[in-house]
């Protein structure tokens, strides 16, 4: 926990109530906009975590705890039946959290402290008036205003008050400025006013200035009692009516301050936070950037407890300098080396600017180590030549953080990277692949137990730390030694659960492939995408003109709020879903609102967005055609926790499949020049036949045998026809359940998406399952042993971990669920496509073949054919991707060819 020369002279304990902070957060940040992957709402914790590391940043005390409220009825209850009987009960998604709250404490060493019978307001009492004898300073960091009763010299009372930053500070002086009274006169003035979050009632027509006025005038609610005849008029009168109410008023608010808990003030103090476990929490609730930051700088001056021994890396860093390279490599001692790189990447290109090298640990992981900086463009040739052949040297073992962008670069620059043993980013993403962030600074504090400090200058190299330039020579160094560590404590995380062949065989070797097809890029057709994107931007000025036609009157139809007022005030449409900032506008509530009435705004609303989503994606790829008049998306391998591929500038996923907007768009990607043709191939339904391999259902298999069409032959299974027989609508019902299963569609799911009741939806999945039990009790066992094992796995081995399947919060066992349904066949499918890539890539460089790989998305490789290679090309790829895993029911491979991304669809 922080220390610094600002801590104060006097022992400071800082008590915070755990219950009134988290739900000011709670309701202070928009449940949308905090969520993880898995459904867990995220805001309140967020949020009371937010504050916890403000005050103890700011306020810096030795002491701390965080009480809070129990379920159980208190003393006050068995007073006064009503008690807080008009509260309303807590959200779910609120009292998900509090456990999440508990874990967070736990793991930041903060206790937290409850008691049967008594509210967390009575806890805060006792410690600080104990605290207080000991002429301790004493916070108490809270939203009850019934707290301020405690203040006196020793006890500052911080209240909440907007959102969750904003808080006042309240000393007998600032009790006294904002009611007039003192803090001893407050819980008087409290019990006249009374209180409505707790169902005390207060005196009709007597509001808090009569209130206040009446205590500083008798002193006391003591003395106004015994001089109640002097109150004049109809107060008066309403204050003897009720004087028995307001007397229970002040049994109730006045706080307990010896309440028998068992633990001392001297054991509150700031402890060793376990770094480790903060880690874990942070990332099992995706927070990422400003919050994470803040909270390791706030705790950073801490002695954490970690493995590794030791917070930071110890190394002599070295800035090799003109005929110094070659030297320096030749005496590396054989083991794997750590390299960190500086530079520019981006449109299949890049730039190296600087390489740290950390030469193999002479004790292992841990122990000091020779860290060299290189510049690139300062070498003489010789030095040029010997960093070449040793980057490019299979032999030599090289770690690398997230290597594909430095693997462009050098390529970039003449030079090559091989010999990758380890991508400490890919190996992370296999440690745990639901992470949203792989950031190597995170990585070392949750695995090594580290922070990436702690070099120090060799003799004579003092001058290095000098100026900026040389502490990011530094700062890389360091980089370079803690991915060499790193590498290490993961590979020996990975080694027990199967992790290190899926990353060396198949990650690894995929890592070139990616950057190959990155610096190729595909062709793109700018006039085509320019006439496409003033054709939509045209459609979108339509739509807009529409809608204001429509109505009467213009507004913003990107601004939810005007069209909330527009479609619910002024048209009085029917109410969709309710929403904290009104109704829903979303897509699917415009689409049913569109069935329910006439009017035509909601279907020009949908028109309006699907054109402008369309104009957007256009748009996005003329930006990202580079000067070669070709498009260079960057594919990621950590992103989709399944093991899919996902690619960004531009997201390729996003380009609609079936649509004749969509298929128009991929007339804009072509052959290039040089080429003959693009070829596209794909595997025809891989989930199904992945269920039908994973399952063993015989049915399903002799479904895919049949020599029908597979939804044709299933849908005459399950509803006792003959296969000609089958209608276009009872097809689609069975191909929306066929891949529904292997996406974890529930029956609710399925009836949206067939626009049928839920029992319908129920009873078609039933009779589904009637013929394929063999799939049934295969989605079953993969829930059951996922909830034994805590993980599902791939043909490969690939595991997702699904802690949220023991959970007792019922969102998020049913979300879990859904993944674990989703997982195994989604991630499968994931890894026969990349070993086709890297078979396809082995074949083409064997056959000699010009020919190359362009693109991947969703199941589908694009290829550049190579004049007169079409056929041999074709008949490569078709085999290599055959062959790439061996199922129950084969693998089946689509090819075509032709100009244009959509011509040689197929």
């Amino acid at each position: 926990m922080p220390k610094s020369e600002s801590t104060p002279a006097r022992p400071c304990l800082l008590l915070l109530d755990g219950h009134s902070l988290a739900y000011r957060a709670f309701y202070a940040l928009p449940e949308e906009n905090f969520s993880t992957s898995t459904g867990q709402k995220t805001n309140a914790i967020y949020g009371f975590t937010s504050m916890l590391v403000n005050v103890l940043r700011d306020e810096r005390p030795t002491h701390v705890a965080v009480c809070f409220d129990r379920s159980e009825p208190t003393f006050r209850h068995e007073e006064y039946e009503g008690y807080k009987a008009t509260r309303s009960a807590s959200p779910d998604s609120f009292r998900s959290q509090m456990s999440l709250i508990h874990e967070m404490l736990d793991a930041l060493r903060v206790p937290h402290l409850s008691l049967p019978g008594y509210e967390a307001d009575d806890l805060i009492a006792t410690l600080a008036t104990r605290a207080a004898a000991q002429d301790m300073q004493v916070l108490v960091v809270t939203g009850d205003r019934d707290a301020l009763q405690l203040v006196d010299e020793r006890i500052t009372v911080l209240m909440t008050r907007v959102g969750i930053s904003n808080m006042t500070r309240f000393t007998p002086e600032a009790v006294v400025e904002k009611y007039g009274l003192t803090p001893v006169q407050y819980p008087d003035f409290a019990a006249i006013r009374g209180d409505v979050s707790d169902n005390l009632l207060n005196i009709p027509g007597v509001g808090e200035k009569t209130a206040a006025k009446w205590i500083r005038e008798f002193g006391s609610l003591e003395e106004l009692v015994n001089r109640v005849d002097e109150v004049k008029g109809k107060v008066g009168d309403k204050l003897r009516e009720h004087l028995d109410q307001v007397l229970m008023n002040r049994r109730l608010t006045q706080l307990v301050r010896d309440v028998p808990l068992e633990h001392e003030v001297s054991g509150l103090r700031v402890g060793q936070w376990d770094r480790g476990e903060v880690d874990k929490i942070l990332d099992a609730l995706e927070f990422r950037g400003e919050i994470r930051d803040r909270l390791f700088k706030t705790l950073g001056s801490a002695e954490p407890e970690a493995a590794g021994g030791g917070d930071g890396f110890e190394a002599e860093v070295v800035s090799l300098g003109a005929d110094e390279v070659a030297g320096w490599l030749a005496a590396l001692p054989e083991g794997r080396a750590g390299l960190a790189f500086t530079g520019e990447y981006g449109r299949g290109a890049g730039r190296v600017d600087g390489i740290a090298i950390a030469g193999p640990a002479a004790g292992g992981a841990g122990g000091g180590a020779a860290v060299a900086f290189v510049d690139p463009a300062a070498l003489t040739e010789a030095d040029e030549a010997a960093l070449r052949a040793w980057l490019g040297d299979e032999a030599r073992a090289k770690a690398v953080h997230d290597a594909k962008g430095p693997m462009l670069g050098l390529w970039a620059q003449g030079m090559d990277l091989r010999g990758l043993s380890c991508d400490t980013a890919l190996a992370a993403y296999l440690a745990a692949p639901g992470q949203r962030s792989f950031v190597l600074e995170d990585l070392v504090r949750v695995y090594l137990g580290r922070e990436l400090r702690g070099a120090t200058p060799p003799d004579g190299q003092a001058s290095l730390f000098d100026d900026q330039e040389a502490d990011e020579r530094r700062d890389l160094a360091l980089k370079a030694l803690a991915v060499r560590d790193l590498a290490e404590a993961l590979e020996a995380f990975l080694e027990p659960r199967g992790g290190v062949r899926l990353l060396r065989e198949v990650e690894l070797p995929l890592v070139t492939v990616l950057a190959e097809m990155e610096r190729t890029g595909i062709a793109a057709d700018r006039d085509h995408l320019d006439a496409l994107e003033a054709e939509f931007r045209a459609a979108v000025k339509q739509a807009v003109e529409a809608a204001h036609a429509a109505v009467g009157e213009q507004f913003n139809l990107g601004s939810p709020k005007q069209l909330q007022e527009i479609l619910f005030v002024k048209l009085g449409l029917p109410k969709t879903k309710k929403i904290k900032t009104g109704y829903s506008t979303d897509a699917d509530q415009l689409a049913w609102l569109a069935t329910q009435t006439e009017h035509e705004l909601p279907t020009i609303m949908l028109r309006h967005r699907d054109q402008e989503k369309l104009r957007v994606t256009v748009e996005g790829l003329i930006k990202e055609v580079a000067d070669d008049g070709r498009i260079h998306t960057t594919f990621r391998q950590t992103v989709a926790a399944t093991g899919r591929l996902s690619s960004e500038k531009p997201n390729l996923q996003n380009i609609p499949i079936r649509t004749a907007e969509g298929r128009r768009i991929r007339q804009g990607f072509m052959v290039g020049s040089g080429y003959e043709t693009l070829l596209t191939a794909d595997y025809s339904q891989i989930e199904l036949r992945i269920m039908a391999h994973l399952s063993g259902d015989e049915a399903l298999i002799s479904a895919f045998e049949s020599g029908h069409d597979f939804h044709q032959a299933t849908a005459a299974r399950v509803f006792g026809v003959e296969p000609g027989e089958v209608t276009g609508e009872m097809r689609a019902k069975i191909k929306a359940m066929n891949y529904g299963l292997a996406y974890g569609l529930s029956d609710f799911g399925l009836s949206a998406q067939l626009n049928i009741p839920v029992a319908e939806a129920r009873t078609l999945k039933e009779g589904y399952f009637e013929e394929f039990g063999g799939v049934r009790d295969f989605l079953n066992a993969i829930v059951a042993r996922a909830r034994q094992d805590g993980y599902t796995e791939t043909i490969l081995g690939r595991r997702r971990y699904l802690p949220d399947l023991n959970s007792d919060n019922r969102q998020r066992r049913e979300m879990a669920e859904r993944m674990a349904l989703n997982a195994p066949i989604q991630g499968s499918a994931a890894d026969i496509i990349k070993i086709a890539m890297l078979r396809v890539r082995e074949g083409l460089r064997e056959s000699g073949l010009a020919s190359r790989m362009l693109l991947q998305v969703h199941d589908e490789l694009v290829f550049e054919a190579a004049p007169g290679e079409l056929e041999p090309l074709r008949e490569l790829v078709r085999a290599r991707m055959n062959a790439a895993y061996e199922l129950r029911v084969p693998l089946e491979v689509s090819v075509g060819a032709g100009r244009t991304w959509q011509d040689a669809g197929h």
